[in-house]
């Protein structure tokens, strides 16, 4: 028997990043020409299989106690809620995040950057949200790095945010900013959203609530899944 699926509230003009932005210049061979087809979801892309909800470990959401000896860099405190359209929260969703380190390179072959590599830093970390959408992670700032996309450009420090809902299809995107980034106003990524203040929703606060003394300073930053006041995601359709 057919089941009414929820409706989504529409994604509000101008508050997610286009596939086609020619400042970016990666985006340009990559992104699609002609109207994407929308596939409507059923209860089984709906309702499951989830992806690596049991294999949650004790330092998962502790980037720096994943290894043997202290990563180098400033310790922060990242967390928030996960809300949906009605700010009703989001639990049991995995978070994982995924950064450069302090010096502004990731953990990955691809990365060649010249700049050292943290023998304990990974930059990759998980969480489980609980009944109130929350989610906390201790991590390491990371550091801002060239990326060639023109002249002298320079991503501003960020940590990706990967979101799975309660099925393997369910999945969101986006980058967290650190507030007073110099870079913002001369990054294509950040500026590819027209909408100043969805733009503005991806910019973490400081928390003073959340700094641990004499250890780390704390961040807050919502995510929002849909409607007007949405957090802007990388592959929203």
């Amino acid at each position: 028997m057919a089941e009414k699926m929820k409706q989504f509230r529409p994604v509000p003009d101008g508050t997610q990043p286009p596939h086609f932005f020619e400042p970016y210049r990666s985006s340009i061979l990559r992104s699609p020409r002609q109207p994407l087809i929308v596939v409507p979801q059923t209860l089984s892309e709906l309702t499951g299989p989830v992806f690596g909800h049991n294999a949650i470990r004790e330092f998962d959401n502790d980037l720096t106690r994943q290894h043997k000896g202290e990563p180098l860099g400033e310790r922060i405190v990242v967390h928030g809620r996960l809300l949906d359209d009605d700010n009703r929260p989001i639990p049991n969703a995995l978070v994982e995040i995924w950064q450069a380190n302090a010096a502004g390179r990731y953990l990955h072959k691809s990365d060649q950057h010249a700049a050292p590599i943290d023998p304990n830093f990974s930059g990759a970390g998980r969480f489980l949200t609980d009944d109130s959408g929350y989610y906390r992670f201790t991590t390491i700032k990371p550091g801002a790095y060239p990326w060639r996309n023109h002249e002298n450009a320079w991503r501003p420090a960020h940590i990706h945010f990967s979101l799975f809902g309660l099925g393997l299809l369910s999945r969101l995107v986006t980058q967290m900013y650190f507030p007073g980034d110099p870079l913002l106003p001369f990054d294509p990524i950040y500026n590819c959203i027209p909408d100043e203040q969805a733009k503005q929703r991806m910019i973490s606060t400081f928390d003073w609530e959340a700094t641990t003394p004499e250890f780390a300073l704390g961040y807050r930053y919502d995510i929002v899944l849909r409607g007007p006041n949405g957090t802007p995601m990388e592959n929203e359709p």
